[in-house]
């Protein structure tokens, strides 16, 4: 056997084959197991895709870089864990397409922000950061509240989720332009039909206090503050999350 490794050292592409074979052995062995299951990760009470509206308020963070600073990952650390909240669970990024883990945190995690602060102090924030936080590096977003969002696109961008997995119905995705205005338009009287698409836990309201128009703002709020409120950790068991 030492020999034949002598060999192979001495002979470049003898010994390029054998290291490929043995990675294709290795990946092979590794990949095949995940055609035999549904999904990687096991589902927990209370997940459900965004509503449009939040969806078009994560497209928003996205668009402005917002994952470049703030991390949507809490660490099963003690410091993580006494800063932000309960550590994330898998389940609470399965509908993010790209997700936003990391560790990198300029600002703080956004992983369980929601409900933490009232919507009129995350506009406030947004439009003159340094306001609230002094010696914040964050850029303002005063345009934010005064760009209506469009709505034309919200429907492709579902029907382009589904074909990515996430459990979006035809009927959702035809209802998608309506369903973003109507949440952020209490007067539409419109929560019981978001509530039986999108279940309990679909919050309406108008997000940027301004109920003449859905802005971005409106998105952006949306988003921000279903983030970590749609799993109630605190009543998952200790067997349940170890599982």
């Amino acid at each position: 056997m030492p020999k034949l490794h002598q060999k192979l050292e001495r002979n470049s592409i003898g010994f390029t084959l054998m290291i490929l074979f043995a990675a294709s052995i290795g990946g092979i062995v590794e990949i095949t197991p995940l055609f035999t299951i549904e999904n990687t990760i096991e589902k927990v009470e209370g997940m459900r895709p965004y509503t449009p509206l939040e969806q078009a308020g994560r497209d928003i963070y996205v668009r402005e870089g917002c994952y470049a600073c703030h991390s949507q990952m809490i660490r099963t650390l003690r410091s993580d864990v006494d800063r932000y909240g309960h550590f994330s669970l898998a389940a609470e990024s399965m509908y993010d397409h790209p997700f936003q883990w990391g560790s990198k945190r300029t600002g703080p995690d956004l992983a369980r922000i929601g409900g933490k602060y009232s919507d009129a102090w995350h506009v406030a924030h947004l439009i003159a950061p340094r306001e609230f936080v002094k010696g914040s590096v964050m850029p303002g977003y005063p345009f934010l509240a005064e760009t209506l969002l469009d709505t034309g696109y919200i429907t492709a961008r579902l029907r382009a989720l589904s074909r990515t997995g996430v459990p979006y119905s035809e009927e959702q995705i035809a209802n998608a332009e309506r369903d973003a205005r109507a949440q952020a338009d209490p007067e539409a009287e419109y929560e019981g039909e978001l509530i039986d698409a999108y279940g309990e836990n679909v919050q309406v309201r108008d997000f940027d206090g301004n109920p003449r128009a859905v802005t971005e703002m409106d998105a952006l709020v949306a988003y921000l503050q279903v983030l970590g409120t749609m799993v109630d950790v605190d009543a998952l068991s200790a067997e349940e999350l170890i599982r």
